[in-house]
C-alpha cells in the first residue's frame, strides 16, 4: 500500500468507496448514512485540485482502496471525510492517511488535526481516540468547527450523537 495524490481518474473509485464504506452503517439502523450519496466529482475534483485529497493504492494495480479529504479550519487540518473501501478495512489504511496527513499540517505549521464524526459507532469516535484525538468539550470549539457542525445539524447528522475531536501536532520547533 502507498498513499498518494487523488487524480481526477480516481475520482468515480473515491465515490464508489464512499458507497461502499456506508453500507455497514445499515446494521446499526443509521439507512439514512448508509444511503446519503458521496461528494460530487465536482467537489472531489476542486479537493484533489487544491492537493487536499489523498489516496491509499494497492500496490499491484495503484487502485485507490481508500481515501481522504481535508481542509483547512482555525488553524487546523480538519479531515472532511476518510474512507476504507470494507475489502480492505483492518489494515490500517485510514489510519495511514491520517498520518499522513499529520505529517504534511505539521511541515505546513498547522496546530493540529479535527474532525467531526458519530460518538457511538464503533468505527468512528471510539476508533480515533484510539489513534489520539480527544473529544472537545463545547467552550473548545472554534467558529470554524461550529460552523461545520451548524451545516451538520442542518443536513440532519445530529439525529445520532456526533462530536467534534482534535488531535494536537508537536509545535513547529519540536520536529
Amino acid at each position: 500500500m502507498r498513499i498518494r495524490r487523488a487524480e481526477a481518474a480516481d475520482l468515480p473509485r473515491l465515490q464508489d468507496i464512499e458507497r461502499a464504506a456506508g453500507e455497514p452503517f445499515r446494521e446499526l439502523g443509521m439507512v439514512e448514512i448508509a444511503d446519503d450519496e458521496p461528494p460530487a466529482t465536482a467537489v472531489l475534483e476542486r479537493y484533489s485540485a487544491a492537493g487536499r485529497a489523498w489516496v491509499a493504492v494497492d500496490g499491484d494495480d495503484d487502485r485507490p482502496i481508500a481515501y481522504l479529504i481535508h481542509d483547512t479550519v482555525d488553524g487546523a487540518a480538519h479531515v472532511e471525510q476518510v474512507s476504507v473501501h470494507p475489502d480492505a478495512a483492518h489494515r490500517r489504511l485510514g489510519r495511514a492517511l491520517i498520518d499522513h496527513l499529520a505529517e504534511r499540517a505539521a511541515a505546513d505549521g498547522l496546530t493540529g488535526l479535527t474532525l467531526t464524526t458519530f460518538s457511538e459507532v464503533p468505527w468512528n469516535a471510539p476508533y480515533y481516540t484510539r489513534i489520539g484525538f480527544r473529544e472537545l468539550a463545547e467552550p473548545e470549539l472554534t467558529d470554524g468547527l461550529r460552523e461545520i457542525r451548524r451545516a451538520e445539524k442542518e443536513h440532519g447528522l445530529d439525529r445520532w450523537p456526533r462530536v467534534c475531536m482534535r488531535r494536537d501536532l508537536p509545535p513547529a520547533g519540536s520536529r
